[in-house]
């Protein structure tokens, strides 16, 4: 595609500044600077024990974009809260649990793909943000985050959350089924925006078309289906695309809901996964990812 370098390097050194300053003037300017800066790269445990993977030989390499996982504490009544192994109370800062799934190796699937289909400078590994830790969450203009039906958010974490996306951020939310996983996603994110609509995004808008112009979508099903041959679990048959608007008409939040597009990138690589899926969910998720830099 036809952005010049130097845009992205721009576009995120001005995020990055809008996210200094996004916890108010603190009286300890040391504090503040501590507060803002980025956190080390660091791996934690994957829910999937088959995406506890090596890490790509250019890990340090520098970059331009990188994709920011957002990790949360998960829902009581969530289809996958209980942490890997199923051993009791692991704390969810520390991985194993809800938000890790798909974690690392889709991240890292769709980083190398939107290096071949950009010009984007992406790292090849992901970066996962604890909303609680400072201000590090406003280093990062995207974010994604999957298993929307497990996330059980704090009030604090709800209200950071909320002055990120105001204050210029993106999220996508991806991997969340039916009715009753609906039901538990609203529980955190009626606290986040209680005053913001969710709306079907209409299929006229930019984010459709940033890169590829994407007129059929169907829904993007997890790998489980090619065991169970269906394309949906719950009551979840029908896909959407949702979101939640700024005042000045930019989407904040996207949602895939009832698909799971973390599943097209992260099982890409793999035959047995129907192409026509990663290639939707790819380009879905290519055409966010410049719309969240470009609005």
């Amino acid at each position: 595609m036809g952005f010049p370098k130097g845009f992205w390097i721009v576009a995120l050194s001005a995020l990055a500044v809008f996210g200094w300053a996004a916890s108010g003037a603190p009286d300890d300017a040391a504090t503040a600077r501590e507060r803002a800066k980025p956190r080390p790269f660091r791996v934690y445990r994957s829910l999937e024990a088959y995406d506890d993977v090596e890490l790509p030989a250019d890990f340090a390499a520098p970059s331009e974009w990188v994709q920011a996982r957002l990790m949360y504490p998960p829902h009581p009544g969530g289809r996958f809260s209980r942490p890997r192994g199923f051993g009791g109370g692991r704390d969810w800062r520390e991985g194993g649990t809800s938000w890790s799934q798909d974690y690392p190796r889709a991240d890292r699937h769709f980083a190398s793909a939107l290096r071949r289909l950009t010009r984007i400078e992406a790292r090849s590994v992901e970066q996962p943000v604890n909303p609680d830790d400072g201000d590090d969450i406003f280093n990062y203009p995207w974010l994604v985050a999957g298993e929307m039906g497990d996330w059980l958010l704090t009030a604090t974490q709800a209200a950071t959350l909320r002055e990120y996306l105001l204050r210029g951020g993106f999220l996508m939310l991806d991997d969340f089924w039916g009715t009753r996983e609906w039901n538990r996603f609203m529980d955190s994110m009626a606290v986040v925006f209680p005053d913001r609509p969710i709306v079907e995004i209409d299929e006229k808008d930019p984010i459709f078309r940033m890169v590829y112009e994407v007129k059929e979508r169907y829904q993007i099903p997890g790998q489980w289906a090619l065991r169970q041959g269906t394309t949906f679990r719950e009551d979840g048959a029908v896909p959407h695309w949702r979101g939640i608007y700024d005042d000045k008409g930019r989407i904040m939040v996207v949602m895939a809901f009832n698909n799971d597009v973390g599943d097209s990138w992260e099982w890409a690589d793999d035959a047995r996964y129907p192409e026509k899926y990663s290639a939707l969910g790819i380009r879905l998720t290519v055409n966010d990812v410049v719309y969240a830099m470009t609005h």
